[in-house]
């Protein structure tokens, strides 16, 4: 790509590492920016530096936060007792999209993997058994992906709960199965199999 400006080949080259984004994606936005007010432009990037330097990482739930304690973790209207975990901040926003889940987080920062190297020490795993006996924690959902990693990580992490922690602890996963509007000659075998497994009775699930 053969541009006329050297700090232009450089700004697409920057934007081009972001993900999902190519070249030409790139080279489109730099030319949107040139058009736009200087003012906005210095605002997009004060704002961007400003994310970079300030944003912090809530020391109890790990979740991305502006102070030392993430707003979900000192909102005393949601369930302090109620732990979801999950692998990342992206799955933190997927949940609360749905608007159906009032207790708070718990993010690991990946899956274990021994081929790609990850091992329970490299997660947060340490913290959330920490939290698990020092809280009075009553419920940890599972929202990880269905993966063999993500069954890996469960598996470690509920041996480590039900034999480290010497209160009863209620420990879940949320449902696997067919995705509403899929078809079944389409699903894979073990989907299927997990919703045939998990099973509703029908009254419960037209109600719902």
């Amino acid at each position: 790509m053969n541009l006329p400006s050297a700090l232009l080949e450089q700004a697409v080259q920057a934007f081009s590492q972001l993900p999902g984004i190519g070249k030409k994606t790139a080279l489109r936005l730099v030319l949107h920016l040139l058009k736009q007010d200087p003012k906005q432009v210095e605002l997009l990037a004060s704002s961007l530096q400003k994310m970079r330097q300030e944003i912090k990482f809530c020391r109890r739930c790990h979740n991305i936060s502006d102070g030392d304690v993430c707003s979900f973790c000192s909102n005393s209207m949601r369930k302090q007792t109620c732990v979801c975990v999950v692998e990342s901040i992206r799955d933190v926003i997927a949940i609360e999209s749905t608007s159906q889940y009032n207790g708070t987080y718990h993010v690991l920062g990946g899956l274990i993997s021994p081929l790609d190297g990850i091992g329970p020490d490299q997660l947060q795993i340490e913290s959330l058994l920490d939290r698990v006996k020092k809280e009075e924690v009553e419920e940890v959902i599972f929202a990880l992906n269905p993966t063999i990693q993500g069954d890996t990580t469960i598996y470690y992490i509920q041996k480590k709960l039900t034999s480290d922690t010497e209160r009863s602890v209620r420990i879940t996963t949320i449902a696997r199965g067919i995705a509403f509007g899929g078809e079944l000659e389409y699903a894979d075998e073990m989907t299927l199999a997990r919703s045939l497994q998990n099973r509703l009775p029908v009254e419960k699930y037209v109600t719902n």
